[in-house]
């Protein structure tokens, strides 16, 4: 018999870290999100991000990479403790949420090795000269006293955290920053009391929780973050993090967050849909062994039921939700109210969190599902006072995400489709391994469709002579885009299959395939074709090969293509086709494919608007939204589609 909480009762019980309740199990994790301003202090998009989520529930949410030292930001726009100046702005934040009735901590931090001079303007600082294998930047080992001076600022910054009113912090000592550099021998090499064996490894973050907790004591929860397995060459492993987190345990910690890598593997912190819901729960299950302490667990956690067996079954006593949290702020609300079916889904694309995080120009997170994230004030879609009758021309993602929103605003909605299922390219790109998941975007903008009173119709092709019919006050084209034809010499005399067309199953190659394109849909069809065993060649014009696809997710796609054996062309020019060859042109040279059984197309595709002419002067207004203008990524034409509802 399910209990009040629908079946999640355990997930909906008070728990304590320390002397603090947390009246639920579901812990926004700390995520960078670019959204402080750049002195440090708390902008009011950092505010309204983290306060949605403490309105949807959360029991307790934690506001990331507070720096305690300038000199140790890893990003420009991340947020500060390392002054007092700061702490008004933290105290208004930490208001906002206690009306709301969440607990709230904020995550105190110090880059280390795992920044650069651009960002600081210093040179970094790490436990030894060794740089960061993914920055470069030769770091300053710290001396003797300048690591006792950073214990300090550590104390310091916990001193302004409490005086905000912070319920808690957390230390973040996973993801190869300061407090782990120190405690891993894959970066720390010191053989003063700091450095030499798992002793002196732990002295500095041992020393930083002593120092707090001296200062504090209960009035001030420490929770510590820490990498279970770093995945590099001689860092650290279950069996010392174990080790580890007792040590921490006698420190004084109140509570051990388990995640997972340092920036050398960051593809398994931030892990993409190849990666299994929960992948990290284990080491956080092993972690509780050796404490007697609350555990933490992170990792792809976005399903409801997978959250409630974590803690049902005891391997971690809380669970933290991060991409999840950004997808949906009301995650917690919606598993209490029973309503799943409307938790916005986290795709695990990287496309918009840490896809933009990363992104040198746009820097900031985003969601592909959830257009307002970072725009919180948006959200609340107000009514319309007057009702529009709106045809929406397309059925793929962005015509679905405009639909429901301008239906949910009170508009009365058709949207049209010309296939006989929703859901345009994301149908096609739910179909290689391991993007699954993409179907879950479709479910939920038909989920929220018919609730809201979206008339479907499919199987409807719309013309001019439709939009005379049917008058409506506005149309939002959304028709997608068109893929390009393979235009070569020779091209006639073959079959050329479309790369869609084999991933939805209208048709099938034989054993040695060429692909041509050298972007996500031909890297996706090659791995869709590699797990049925086809010897698979990719000619592609680019010199980067699957540059489209979001960093993290293709080290793991490329990794598979290898296994696969796909022999992957880059900067080469496809001449000519013939009956069973295939002469590529590169650094001007011509080379010959032989013996090919089948070819198929994926290159870009191109806008599909051949509809807004004709519509010009026959509508009052007339939206065109994502591929239909420009090709682009789900996460920009999706977006268009939901600020386009805003405005009608």
């Amino acid at each position: 018999m399910k209990g009040p909480c629908g079946g999640f009762d355990v997930l909906f019980s008070p728990c304590r870290i320390g002397t603090v309740e947390v009246e639920n199990r579901l812990i926004m994790s700390a995520m960078g999100t670019n959204y402080a301003n750049r002195d440090g202090s708390v902008s009011r998009q950092l505010l309204d991000h983290y306060v949605a989520r403490a309105k949807g529930g959360f029991g307790l949410v934690t506001v990331e990479l507070a720096g305690v030292d300038c000199g140790g930001r890893p990003v420009p726009f991340s947020a500060g403790l390392w002054s007092d100046e700061l702490i008004g702005g933290w105290a208004l934040l930490v208001d906002e949420i206690h009306r709301h009735g969440a607990k709230v901590a904020i995550q105190l931090h110090h880059a280390g090795r795992q920044t650069s001079s651009v960002v600081t303007g210093r040179q970094p600082v790490a436990p030894s000269p060794i740089p960061c294998p993914l920055l470069r930047e030769m770091p300053r080992a710290l001396t003797t006293g300048e690591v006792y001076e950073l214990i300090t600022k550590f104390r310091d910054a916990a001193g302004r955290a409490r005086a905000a009113g912070f319920d808690a912090i957390e230390l973040h000592g996973a993801h190869g920053y300061l407090l782990a550099q120190f405690m891993s021998p894959y970066s720390n090499k010191r053989s003063d009391e700091f450095g030499g064996g798992l002793l002196g490894r732990m002295k500095f973050p041992t020393d930083v929780v002593r120092a707090i907790k001296g200062s504090f004591g209960e009035s001030l929860p420490v929770i510590y973050r820490i990498s279970g397995d770093e995945k590099v060459e001689g860092g650290l492993t279950l069996g010392e993090t174990r080790v580890a987190a007792r040590l921490l345990e006698e420190a004084g910690c109140d509570a051990i967050h388990v995640s997972i890598g340092t920036y050398a593997s960051l593809p398994y912190i931030v892990g993409p849909a190849c990666l299994p819901p929960g992948y990290n729960v284990e080491a956080a299950a092993e972690i509780k062994k050796s404490v007697g302490i609350p555990v933490i667990a992170v990792g792809r956690i976005n399903e409801p039921y997978l959250a409630e067996d974590i803690v049902r079954t005891g391997r971690a006593d809380f669970v933290a939700i991060g991409r999840q949290a950004i997808a949906d702020p009301e995650f917690p609300k919606k598993i209490k109210a029973g309503k799943l079916e409307e938790i916005t889904p986290c795709l695990s694309c990287n496309q918009g969190c840490i896809g933009q995080a990363l992104d040198p120009v746009k820097l900031r997170v985003a969601c592909v599902v959830n257009p307002f994230a970072g725009n919180e004030t948006l959200a609340s879609m107000p009514a319309v006072r007057r009702p529009k009758r709106v045809i929406v021309v397309g059925g793929g993602a962005a015509g679905l995400e405009a639909a429901w929103l301008l239906a949910k605003r009170g508009h009365k909605v058709v949207c049209c489709e010309r296939s006989a299922r929703l859901g345009g390219q994301f149908n096609a790109a739910g179909i290689p391994p391991t993007k699954q998941d993409m179907t879950k975007a479709i479910r939920f903008f038909a989920t929220m469709g018919k609730k809201f009173g979206v008339d479907y119709r499919l199987g409807t092709e719309v013309t001019v002579e439709f939009i005379e019919r049917e008058q409506p006050d506005a149309v939002v084209l959304a028709t997608g885009g068109m893929r390009r034809r393979v235009e070569v010499a020779g091209v006639d005399s073959v079959d050329v299959i479309d790369a869609v067309d084999i991933l939805e199953g209208r048709r099938t190659v034989q054993q040695n395939v060429v692909i041509i394109g050298g972007g996500m849909v031909a890297a996706e069809t090659a791995d869709y074709l590699g797990q049925y065993g086809y010897r698979t060649t990719i000619v592609g014009r680019a010199s980067e090969f699957a540059a489209d696809v979001p960093a993290l997710n293709r080290h793991f796609l490329l990794e598979r293509l290898k296994r696969c054996g796909v022999n992957i062309i880059t900067g080469a020019a496809v001449v000519r086709l013939g009956p069973n060859s295939l002469v590529y042109r590169k650094n001007d040279v011509e080379f010959t494919i032989e013996e090919i059984d089948s070819v198929v197309s994926a290159l870009s595709a191109v806008p599909n608007n051949r509809l807004a002419e004709g519509l010009k002067d026959k509508v009052a207004e007339l939206y065109v939204i994502g591929d239909a203008i420009e090709v682009r990524s789900g996460l920009e034409a999706i977006a268009e589609a939901a600020f386009v509802a805003a405005r009608i």
